[in-house]
């Protein structure tokens, strides 16, 4: 009997239940602040955009070589009613991880930042709009001593970063498989370190443009920038714990397989991602806290737990609503690069509709993350404090 249901029913079910949950659900304000502010101030979007769409043509050119054009089909390409579409049940596998990640950046890192990790340290050396120096003065401030070390370790990052590129095209041609293998797994978990803190930064700042937003202050790109950058010292100690962790749940391990033999080493990753995943969640607010306050680590999680014992059902519909959206969107690309399979035209066009969208959802998510935590805040609103150098 359900099999003759014609399919337009289901979606129009979908379609309506997901209208009916957007306009009646409890957080709907810090939802449409979000959106408002994303509409306002198009950066936070087109930032994700084109981290996303760079790291994008990296893997393509990385792994799916240009084919000649006598080898491109347009009329596949352009005739998805001859595609071997997946049903849902065949691609249900591949989206409850990535979906469970996607929610998890908006709290930590959304994006991945190579291969424009390796320009940021370009200009971080050369001290583009002062942040070097902002940098370096916020560390020693913040941390005295330890300061020097952080920055050290920073630059060796730094230099990994920039060597990484060399790695993966011109290390296999100087040295033997295995030995640049080895070289090159050193010189990425180095670089990781990073190309994370990179990504924290971008977090950071679209963080700060978006309570600007809230507040209604204006200012100067360059100010900002500083800005967000003496603000990131205060989350550098939040970040430093989950590069230290991830190192030890996923980078560590995969970096040690190629030295030694550790049997069924991937088999483990689904699980170490997922362990990550609900580890930023569970210390969600973290993050913002330390963005917003001046305060320690320790404050910010006694913030984040009386957060979340105050506001565990806001914070459940924002985790219900942004894990909705990934879902449907890991699913929907699951679904297409299933049926696309090798057309590369098609390939093509899909990734760019698919990196504007996780772009922009993401975007309004970080947004309205931002406006919900301000408006559950109202408690330390005239307590907050600012940086005074």
């Amino acid at each position: 009997m359900l099999s003759s249901v014609p399919r337009v029913y289901p979606l129009l079910g979908l379609c309506g239940g997901y209208v009916v949950v957007m306009l009646f659900n409890p957080i709907r304000l810090a939802l449409r602040d979000g959106f408002r502010c994303l509409t306002r101030f198009k950066r936070i979007g087109l930032t994700f955009i084109l981290l996303g769409a760079a790291y994008s043509v990296f893997q393509f050119a990385t792994f799916a070589p240009l084919q000649p054009p006598s080898d491109l089909d347009l009329s596949q390409s352009f005739s998805p009613g001859v595609w071997a579409w997946p049903s849902f049940m065949d691609i249900w596998r591949e989206v409850p991880l990535p979906a469970l990640e996607g929610v998890a950046g908006i709290f930590d890192n959304a994006t991945t930042t190579y291969p424009l990790s390796v320009l940021a340290a370009l200009l971080l050396i050369f001290n583009w709009r002062g942040l070097h120096g902002a940098l370096f003065r916020a560390l020693r401030k913040r941390y005295g001593g330890w300061g020097f070390a952080i920055y050290a370790i920073l630059l060796i990052s730094v230099v990994a970063t920039l060597l990484k590129p060399i790695a993966f095209w011109r290390l296999a041609a100087t040295v033997p498989m295995a030995g640049s293998l080895q070289i090159s797994a050193t010189i990425d978990a180095v670089a990781f370190i990073f190309e994370y803190l990179f990504g924290v930064y971008i977090q950071v700042y679209l963080i700060t443009v978006c309570l600007a937003w809230i507040k209604g202050l204006s200012f100067h790109e360059g100010d900002l920038f500083r800005f967000a950058m003496r603000r990131f010292s205060y989350v550098l100690e939040w970040a430093g714990l989950v590069v230290i962790v991830s190192t030890l749940i996923v980078r560590a391990p995969l970096l040690l397989a190629y030295f030694r033999n550790i049997p069924g080493v991937l088999d483990f990753l689904p699980l170490e991602r997922l362990i990550m995943s609900v580890l930023i969640i569970a210390f969600c607010s973290v993050q913002i806290s330390l963005v917003l306050h001046n305060e320690t680590l320790g404050a910010a999680c006694r913030a984040h737990y009386e957060f979340i014992r105050q506001n565990l059902p806001r914070f459940g519909w924002f985790l219900l609503i942004a894990a909705l959206h990934f879902f449907f969107l890991m699913a929907c690309d699951a679904i297409m690069r299933g049926a696309i399979a090798d057309r590369v035209v098609a390939v093509i066009g899909w990734k760019i509709i698919y990196v504007c969208l996780r772009g922009l959802i993401t975007g309004w998510l970080l947004a309205s993350w931002v406006c919900l935590f301000r408006q559950c805040e109202t408690a330390r609103a005239n307590q907050e404090t600012w940086i005074r150098y």
